[in-house]
């Protein structure tokens, strides 16, 4: 994935930022209002931030149990060769997958985690066997059960 251009933010542009990783579904007048510019000029604000590719999307947090998902785990994935398509190749195996909310590409003794979501322990199995471990660019995996996931939205101010 290629990396976007940063630009520059002011105040009111953090603010609205802050305010939409709080809640994403308020209105272009709320969200005027409360950083105190008007509707025009936040809207062309939104809209240039989301031109820059400042938000990646827009959804709703759903929980997990409520769906009848029970486990969550995280798949520490070893390939066999690092090269550019061998990790290509395996991205977009694991983003195939339903279960697969998340995939990361780590540094260390292994080369992703993959967090996956499942009905059930033998779902768990299942998914691992008849997948991961059966493709031909993985070398080893390992898996961790997930007790709590707890997320923060959006990302902290760090300027």
């Amino acid at each position: 994935m290629a990396r976007q251009h940063v630009i520059e933010l002011d105040q009111t542009d953090r603010a609205l930022i802050a305010l939409l990783t709080e809640d994403a579904r308020r209105s272009n007048k709320e969200l005027a209002a409360a950083v105190g510019i008007a509707p025009s000029t936040c809207s062309e604000r939104l809209k240039r931030l989301g031109e820059a590719g400042v938000f990646r999307g827009f959804h709703a947090d759903v929980d997990p149990h409520a769906l009848g998902i029970e486990l969550q785990a995280m798949i520490a994935i070893r390939l066999r060769r690092h090269g550019a398509d061998e990790v290509d190749v395996f991205k977009s195996k694991a983003f195939a997958l339903p279960e697969v909310i998340g995939v990361s590409h780590v540094t260390g003794g292994n080369d992703f985690l993959v967090h996956v979501v499942v009905r059930s322990a033998d779902h768990l199995r299942d998914l691992a066997v008849s997948s991961f471990t059966s493709w031909p660019e993985v070398a080893h995996i390992e898996t961790a059960l997930i007790f709590e996931h707890i997320a923060k939205s959006g990302l902290p101010d760090l300027t």
